[in-house]
């Protein structure tokens, strides 16, 4: 395979489980500084959700709301692990011929399954058709396979919050953290398999981790290694996000300002960064801001 290739055409949205919808709303309304582009409801699947739709990705909340599979499912997860980075849906060009390169490859997902979502304020409707993996698949991660059919503006870019200019607004995201106790099963699955660009594999023992950059689209996905066995997770775990900004500074003063926990500025393990920590609320997701200093 041409390593700078590959089915997968970006992250496509990043799942994060939460409790409570209204409250978590509200809560990433203040972390972003943009309202919600779409609201919806899973009619006999027990869930609701509430998207932000940045520059390069989607944030998709969601939560138990009624009975139904997908609400059994996110109970089971949250009273497992609790609120968090749940899922991951990678983007593709065109989910037949996707399935049919990873199952050459040794990943086999499902036939291809259409699907649609209807926007509870302004019935505006989207289409998409998704690969599922199973877990054993993919090393414990829920993650699939999104084709959207028809526009992207069906869900429109996230707006601004009034009172909120854009240089103190969350645009994008920069990565998202995989925690694994196996490096080289994990490049497996992300770079043989899904067929995503390694970027850089590096190990830095000052640091005490192995980290893997995975880039695609214009997200990467970190996944990081501990060099302590002790310390290392039993099974592979999305972990934390980073999102990226112009400057972080119009945007650690904007999130002061508004009552958020926000650590001080400091300099980026990348040269020529800043980078500050959320911590909370952020509803069990680790969060960090990176911005050019």
């Amino acid at each position: 395979m041409n390593p700078n290739t590959s089915e997968v055409t970006g992250v496509d949205h990043v799942i994060i489980a939460v409790r409570d919808l209204v409250e978590a709303e509200k809560n990433y309304t203040a972390i972003f500084g943009r309202a919600p582009s779409w609201r919806g409801t899973h009619p006999g699947m027990g869930s609701a959700n509430v998207l932000y739709r940045l520059a390069n990705t989607y944030v998709e909340l969601l939560a138990p709301v009624a009975e139904g599979p997908t609400a059994d499912m996110l109970k089971a997860h949250l009273d497992k692990v609790g609120e968090g980075v749940f899922g991951l849906a990678l983007g593709l060009a065109d989910a037949a011929a996707a399935q049919g390169a990873f199952a050459a490859r040794g990943l086999q997902g499902s036939a291809p399954t259409d699907g649609s979502g209807t926007d509870d304020l302004t019935g505006a409707t989207r289409r998409w058709r998704t690969i599922m993996f199973p877990r054993e698949a993919t090393r414990g991660l829920f993650l699939f396979g999104i084709q959207h059919l028809g526009s992207a503006d069906a869900l429109p870019p996230a707006p601004l919050s009034a009172g909120v200019s854009e240089d103190q607004a969350i645009p994008a995201l920069d990565h998202i953290v995989v925690m694994t106790p196996d490096a080289e099963a994990t490049k497996a699955l992300f770079g043989a398999q899904f067929g995503i660009r390694l970027a850089l594999d590096q190990t830095k023992p000052e640091w005490g981790v192995r980290q893997l950059f995975f880039r695609t689209g214009s997200v990467t996905i970190e996944v990081v290694q501990s060099l302590d066995p002790a310390k290392a997770p039993k099974s592979e775990r999305f972990w934390g996000l980073a999102w990226r900004v112009p400057s972080i500074r119009p945007v650690h003063a904007r999130l002061e300002k508004s009552g958020l926990d926000v650590s001080e500025m400091r300099s980026g393990r990348k040269p020529g960064t800043e980078v500050a920590t959320i911590r909370k609320p952020t509803h069990g997701v680790p969060t960090l801001l990176v911005g050019q200093a």
